[in-house]
């Protein structure tokens, strides 16, 4: 069982901290990832896959949310955006995956 970061003492917790948190975060990264799926599902135009007035939405949403919980700007804004991009990448493959099936059955 991991301990909270300020009853810290080694190292060795703190690692082990890190790493619960990392497993924790893939497991959110994997349900984020689904909605990417469920998006590229659903929107009938691959241009609409990339929206830049959604892009900045989100990153003021993740601000607003860092700055009342305490999360440095510096860290949350540079990572979603990050998120964000390698998200619309895989939302444009798996929109071209759908409509590649589509044509092939047809």
């Amino acid at each position: 069982m991991t301990i909270n970061a300020e009853n810290c003492e080694t190292m060795a917790q703190v690692r082990e901290g890190v790493d619960a948190l990392d497993r924790e975060l893939v497991a959110l990264l994997v349900k984020r990832q689904a909605y990417m799926s469920a998006a590229g599902r659903i929107k009938n135009d691959r241009d609409a896959v990339y929206d830049a007035a959604r892009i900045e939405d989100v990153v003021e949403k993740v601000l607003t949310e860092a700055r009342k919980q305490g999360l440095s700007e510096d860290i949350a804004e540079p990572v979603w955006r990050l998120l964000i991009e390698r998200c619309i990448a895989f939302e444009y493959s798996e929109w071209d995956k759908i409509r590649e099936g589509q044509k092939q059955s047809a």
